[in-house]
């Protein structure tokens, strides 16, 4: 890591680097035959552009293979629009090369830089600008090198050839709104899905994506402080609106076309593509309401379709990223929550038990699958928030822990492998950043780091998190408490409590690492104890955890915030007579829910992004735990904020940007009218020009020191 300046403070350096992620290696790939590694990385903890890198794994030596400073010839990144709004789903702050996607042969590297193509050979260290049409978006390598496939601005799909020859639309728009080989927003924001393209494995032709938007409504989001500028206009699919439609073709290089066929009135979403080297392509499509999917396999030839897996569940099913896909000897793997646990299934054997969550799935072996998991059974675990990652055998008899430091269970570790190598990214609560180990396997099966520590250039925090990790309650729901740096009881007594929670679906905060918890140790070192807790509906505990707060939001979620928090007062110097509450997206609903529904409890409330009515948030994601608006309006109206407006007795203060095309402004501007209406004074903080990441640096850090500021006025320190 590097060091920092003697001039930052902490608000400064973390908005700077981007939460310490800015020189932090990323994105990994190992080489097919395992002779490399490749990964981005930018030069040092303040430069935010990325460099393509490899890592050679016979002598450890690291070599750049891509420098857009140079590609750019020194000039500064133009994006598009498109790329743009692409980054913001992914919720992407860095800059340079953000993505890349290489050959079947791990020798050449595909990525866009300012909307233009490049490649890389990796073997050589040399790039190359090709000549394409631009501004272009997601470029892919064909697996033997010979092609490029990319999706431009204007909707096509086009094709050019590694020499730099033969540049030509595969597919062109054939309506207004019609995109080929893109993501469709749903699909970006909401199913962890952002390709739109796939290369068949013999590189004769491609999957792709048609998605046409014109049923979806359209919103304008406008730019308040420049009045003179036309608003932007987007297609946003509310809850109980139209979705785009996607359909999928089989595209061949010789111009031949073929729609792929499933029932798509039933199961409009095209949730996964997976096409491997010797297995039939495999679909996952989801009905709307989420409570059926279907694994289909695919015959590329005449596009028709068969079920090779049905699931149902009364409540929802997740989507989870690396399945479906096939062990080479053609067994469907799947993660599956029908046994009750959140299981590795292998072909019709339930590989793992109840004592283990599945989260993703990493690779597929010839003997293996390489998994991330948590604790399943919570009663079982010692802390909460460890993430690891394992290996199983396909029978489910042999499994074993990826470990660089001999406790898997009290860190968060992800990786990649291939080729007997293994690339592991491990988080420790007691140690700042990730340290990224390559290792090889040995021939019985151990793993050995005998190769690489990538390097972090990430700066090293000015101030240290202490979290001190607890089950809170009955129900035992994870916390993470911190303390002021120094605190003493006897000296100091009880504190002021913020409690600092997400607390909703697929937004795990309490964690064994240390970097996501420096903005709460922050706070606190102003002054407070402040809590993190986890409660029903945060993911890694089991789907029973998760899905208890189908209809319920404003129930279940503030609920176990209330539970830990008075849990926690039992052993922590908390002053259960001056709480206050803060949030972002649905933190910031949780947060103005707190003071709305229990003024008895939370005494003031900064409310950032907050969803305030339902009705406003996209169809993936609410109808998936509220259901559809026109068949329950009353769960709608329950969950919403703006009706319980007149409850209002605590100080909120409201923050949005109003260039937020994710949780629009009207969120706030609705919960702020019908605050008015019923005479409640409150605060409102608009951000011109800011989305929903925050991203510029002068905003994030001047947003944590109002917060402290407005908090300690509210709670008279």
């Amino acid at each position: 890591m590097t060091t920092h300046t003697s001039a930052d403070t902490f608000p400064r350096q973390y908005a700077r680097t981007l939460r310490y992620t800015v020189g932090a290696p990323r994105s990994f790939s190992v080489a097919p035959d395992g002779s490399r590694v490749v990964f981005l990385r930018s030069l040092s903890g303040a430069d935010r552009a990325n460099l393509l890198w490899t890592l050679d794994t016979a002598t450890g030596e690291e070599r750049i293979a891509a420098d857009p400073a140079v590609l750019l010839g020194g000039g500064e990144e133009d994006l598009s629009p498109a790329e743009k709004a692409r980054r913001e789903r992914s919720r992407e702050g860095s800059a340079g090369i953000v993505g890349y996607a290489l050959d079947g042969a791990g020798k050449l590297a595909a990525f866009a830089l300012s909307g233009r193509l490049f490649v890389a050979d990796l073997a050589a260290g040399t790039a190359t600008e090709l000549p394409a049409e631009g501004p272009l978006l997601d470029p892919r390598p064909s697996p033997d090198g010979v092609h490029v496939a990319y999706a431009t601005t204007s909707g096509e799909l086009r094709l050019t050839r590694v020499d730099g020859t033969g540049d030509r639309a595969l597919v062109q728009p054939d309506g207004p709104n019609v995109t080929w080989g893109q993501a469709e927003f749903i699909a970006q924001e909401e199913m962890g899905r952002d390709r739109g393209h796939w290369w068949s494995p013999d590189s004769d032709r491609l999957l792709v994506e048609r998605a046409d938007d014109t049923p979806v409504d359209r919103w304008w989001i406008a730019d308040p402080a420049n009045p003179d500028r036309e608003p932007a206009e987007i297609a946003y699919p509310a809850a109980g609106t139209a979705d785009a439609e996607v359909g999928l073709w089989v595209l061949g290089l010789d111009g031949t076309r073929t729609e792929v066929a499933w029932d798509r009135a039933a199961f409009p979403y095209l949730a996964r593509v997976h096409w491997s080297k010797g297995g039939v392509p495999l679909l996952l499509v989801q009905s709307r309401d989420q409570r059926v999917q279907r694994t289909l396999g695919l015959d590329v030839a005449t596009g028709a379709t068969e079920v090779l897996h049905e699931e149902r569940d009364d409540v929802w099913l997740e989507l989870f990223q690396g399945v479906p896909a096939w062990t080479p000897d053609g067994r469907l793997v799947r993660i599956s929550d029908e046994s009750g646990a959140r299981s590795l299934v292998i072909g019709e054997h339930t590989a793992t038990g109840p004592d283990l969550h599945l989260r993703s799935v990493l690779a597929v072996t010839a003997d293996e699958v390489f998994f991330t998991a948590s604790g399943g059974a919570a009663e079982t675990d010692p802390e909460p928030g460890w993430v690891a990652v394992g290996r199983i055998s396909h029978d489910g008899k042999r499994l074993s822990w990826e470990s660089a430091n001999g406790r898997p269970f009290t860190s968060v570790t992800t990786a990649v492998h291939a080729a007997g190598i293994t690339v592991r990214a491990t988080a420790e609560p007691d140690l700042p950043g990730t340290l990224v180990r390559v290792a090889r396997d040995l021939p019985e099966g151990v793993v050995v780091d005998d190769i690489a520590v990538i390097a972090s250039h990430a700066e090293t925090p000015v101030i240290t998190a202490r979290p001190v990790f607890r089950f809170a309650g009955e129900r035992r729901i994870p916390a993470a408490v911190f303390l002021p740096t120094g605190y003493d009881r006897e000296r100091d007594g009880l504190l002021p409590v913020l409690m600092d929670p997400y607390g909703g679906p697929h937004g795990q905060r309490v964690v064994q690492a240390h970097n996501p918890h420096l903005n709460s140790q922050w706070f606190a070192d102003q002054g407070f104890a402040v809590v993190v807790a986890d409660g029903r509906g945060t993911p890694g505990r089991g789907p029973a955890w998760e899905k208890s707060i189908r209809h319920d939001f404003a129930g279940a979620t503030l609920d176990d915030q209330v539970d830990a928090l008075t849990a926690l007062a039992d052993e922590f110097p908390l002053d259960l007579g001056r709480v206050a509450i803060r949030g972002w997206s649905y933190g910031g609903y949780l947060a103005a829910l707190a003071v709305l529904r229990r003024p008895d409890v939370f005494h003031a409330a900064v409310a950032g992004a907050p969803v305030t009515d339902w009705r406003l948030y996209d169809t993936h994601y609410t109808e998936r735990y509220l259901g559809h608006p026109a068949e329950v309006p009353e769960v709608y109206d329950a969950n919403s904020l703006t009706g319980y407006a007149a409850g209002l007795e605590r100080p909120l203060m409201i923050i949005h940007g109003l260039a937020d095309d994710n949780v629009v402004a009207a969120h706030t501007l609705r919960l702020s009218s019908a605050l008015l209406a019923a005479g409640r004074p409150h605060t409102v903080l608009p951000l011109s020009g800011v989305t929903h990441m925050t991203p510029q640096e002068e905003v994030a850090e001047n947003l944590l020191l109002l917060q402290v500021d407005f908090v300690k006025k509210s709670l008279g320190i």
